[in-house]
């Protein structure tokens, strides 16, 4: 399954895609972010702010649910 998430984001590397991150206890975060680079276990999104602020997920976040991702 995780492969499969892989191979779907692969093809939207440097595109800008809308990230909804499930932190718990209803605190929802929402990133403007392009997916930057892809490694075997995380991938590293840079964020669309002031500072341009640099996140790293897991693709598991993805598989729980814990994060989800909108191409555009």
């Amino acid at each position: 399954m995780i492969e499969k998430i892989k191979e779907n984001m692969e093809g939207h590397i440097g595109e800008e895609v809308k990230i909804v991150f499930n932190g718990g206890r209803n605190r929802v975060e929402e990133y403007q972010a392009i997916i930057t680079e892809m490694y075997n276990f995380i991938f590293v999104v840079k964020l669309q702010n002031e500072v341009n602020e640099v996140k790293s997920f897991t693709y598991s976040d993805i598989l729980t649910q814990t994060i989800e991702i909108y191409y555009k």
